[in-house]
């Protein structure tokens, strides 16, 4: 799918974790770091993304937490690797939120907007009409929707869903991105 808008720095990228960043596990959550595992490619785009946005935001649904099937310590702790191989694959992220609550009327839980006015209030400089939401589920879809971002979607969906680009990985949305 070709890609019909551009960005710079003035830019902020939201990316979904599961699924986009490292591999989804069907039917369970990533309860500890030996089961992380960074989808092929990952990195190398987040590392090329953090010579581009200004801002990278990971905007995550941790229901396990919540369902007590893993300690927020966990989480941190699953995060504090993440970013630490992030980094020294020469990427970054300049914050993660997440969102442990079990019901979908949390205000934080996608599709609900919580995490990105959160997001927008500690960096004051993210527009969202200048936002890339990347995910991989209707609820990331919806997310940006409601907040008026550009819409990527990661993975196969038969939805009919309103997108601005559909890729097959987080790696091919980057090489795409950076022919433009």
């Amino acid at each position: 799918m070709k890609l019909n808008f551009s960005v710079d720095k003035s830019w902020t990228l939201f990316l979904d974790r599961d699924g986009v960043i490292n591999e989804k596990k069907e039917n369970d959550y990533v309860k500890k770091w030996s089961e992380f595992s960074f989808i092929s490619g990952s990195l190398d785009a987040i590392s090329k993304f953090s010579n581009v946005f200004g801002n990278i935001i990971i905007v995550t649904n941790q229901r396990g937490v919540g369902r007590g099937q893993m300690k927020e310590e966990d989480l941190i702790s699953i995060h504090h690797k993440m970013l630490e191989e992030i980094k020294f694959n020469s990427g970054r992220i300049d914050k993660i939120y997440y969102c442990t609550e079990v019901l979908d009327e949390a205000s934080c839980r996608k599709p609900n907007v919580g995490m990105g006015y959160r997001a927008k209030n500690d960096f004051p400089d993210i527009d969202f009409d200048k936002s890339v939401m990347v995910g991989d589920s209707i609820s990331d879809i919806e997310f940006a929707e409601s907040l008026g971002m550009k819409k990527i979607f990661i993975g196969e969906n038969n939805q009919n869903l309103n997108l601005d680009g559909k890729f097959s990985s987080l790696y091919q949305f980057c090489n795409s991105l950076m022919s433009l």
